[in-house]
């Protein structure tokens, strides 16, 4: 397997999520590209903290630098995220639904899709992974533990894809993340707002108890 020091992040995203994902991936050896729709040039603090290496970049340069990346801009900003730089490409989905933010988005409100289905759309020729959407921003940077560590916190992921899912995975576990599969991208809503599992911090067998037998709701 491919060493962190060999493998970039490309994140697409530099929010509350994107910036802490770029904290923890750099403690664990990656290099880091990071971009936010402001440019480059406003991200200079950020990567100042980061260290040699992190750099910023356009959303098209990160998303070209990536071995791995994540998209982790609000929902309704992503038919925005670069299409043909991703190609071919894991892309780690952190989205959530927030109507009052991203306004209605009716596939949603009917649970006719999810939102990594709807990033899926939009990048058609890369391969979506739920991941990182139900931790506390925060905590992505802090909570990691040795693998082993009884009291390891797990965090969910989904895929279409079995290969693009133990690459995330494994990614999730150089951070000190376990990992539980929660099925394809039609179930990543078994992780989102209002379900028991969201933003809850669970170990492995807790995450798998508490998305066992969850009841989707309606947005409506």
């Amino acid at each position: 397997m491919t060493s962190p020091s060999q493998q970039t992040i490309g994140i697409i995203g530099a929010g509350n999520i994107g910036s802490n994902v770029a904290r923890a991936a750099v403690a664990a050896g990656y290099t880091v590209v990071i971009a936010n729709s402001r440019g480059p040039e406003t991200l200079a603090d950020l990567i100042a903290e980061l260290g040699p290496q992190a750099s910023a970049a356009t959303a098209a340069e990160a998303a070209a630098a990536a071995d791995l990346a994540l998209v982790a801009v609000p929902l309704f900003k992503y038919q925005e995220v670069p299409v043909e730089p991703l190609a071919g490409k894991v892309v780690m989905d952190a989205n959530n639904y927030y109507p009052q933010r991203d306004g209605r988005i009716g596939a949603l409100d009917t649970n006719q899709s999810t939102t990594s289905e709807l990033l899926q759309a939009h990048l058609p020729t890369s391969t979506v992974v739920k991941a990182f959407n139900n931790i506390p921003a925060a905590q992505i940077p802090t909570d990691g533990l040795p693998a082993g560590d009884p009291n390891r916190r797990a965090l969910p992921i989904a895929a279409n894809d079995a290969d693009a899912a133990a690459r995330v995975a494994a990614f999730l576990d150089s951070l000190g993340f376990d990992s539980v599969n929660v099925g394809d991208l039609g179930q990543s809503w078994k992780v989102e707002r209002d379900t028991p599992a969201y933003v809850r911090r669970t170990t492995a067998s807790e995450l798998r108890e508490l998305t066992a037998n969850v009841e989707r709701v309606r947005q409506v």
